[in-house]
């Protein structure tokens, strides 16, 4: 039964599924949930476990049970490899974040420019399919370009991401937001996205650009969003 506990654990991780391991403390029983067979009140406390990122020992219809929340890591899509992306990039890996930069310019998606974070070179859209962002994805770009960002959020609005954000002013996301409506997202899709990305701290700078950024993904992780208007 170990053996096939460590089996669905490693396979979980492999594939980005949220597991929690738990273990009566009285006998070793131990269950990988969400698990069909599990007593109802375990599922619910591994359920809270995951959704706090919490790991630790509760107490359960009287007995003491030791529950490890397994999330899979959050991770940071970056499309554009600029100089913003170049800052940010190393603050999103300090934070606990695997990082991805996408950018088809090979120019500018050089991996000495990325030292340790994964680059792809595909169009956006064709590397966020590959990716396939879930609830524990954040996606931000910074190209300026529609012909890259716009494939990037047409592909992250279809998916579970908990945060999308773009670079630009408010001109230039007033005009992003027309073309996305052209493309049938509502007020509703569209309010999923950050833009100007960051959180307004008067930023300039790539570094101060990059820190206000992951502020804010930050903040939405733990849930802390900042309401913005279309």
């Amino acid at each position: 039964m170990i053996h096939a506990d460590l089996l669905r654990l490693r396979h979980a991780a492999a594939a980005r599924q949220p597991v929690a391991y738990a273990v009566r403390l009285a006998n070793g029983a131990a269950f990988v949930l969400p698990d069909p067979a599990a007593p109802a009140g375990l599922a619910q406390a591994a359920a809270t476990a995951l959704a706090a990122d919490r790991t630790g020992i509760v107490e359960i219809d009287g007995e003491s049970w030791f529950i490890e929340a397994r999330n899979p890591a959050p991770r940071l899509v970056v499309v554009g490899a600029v100089h913003i992306a170049q800052a940010l990039a190393p603050l999103a890996v300090a934070a606990g974040f695997d990082v991805t930069v996408i950018d088809p310019r090979t120019g500018f998606a050089a991996p000495e420019r990325f030292p340790g974070v994964r680059i792809d070179t595909a169009w956006p859209d064709e590397a966020l399919a590959a990716l396939q962002p879930d609830a524990r994805t954040a996606i931000v770009t910074l190209t300026h370009d529609p012909k890259l960002d716009d494939p990037a959020l047409i592909s992250a609005l279809h998916s579970a991401a908990f945060y999308i954000g773009a670079l630009g002013s408010t001109r230039t996301h007033a005009r992003r937001l027309e073309r996305l409506r052209d493309a049938g997202f509502d007020d509703a899709a569209c309010a999923r996205i950050a833009a100007p990305v960051g959180l307004d701290i008067g930023a300039r700078t790539a570094p101060e650009i990059a820190i206000s950024v992951i502020a804010e993904v930050i903040g939405a992780r733990r849930g802390k969003r900042r309401e913005r208007s279309t």
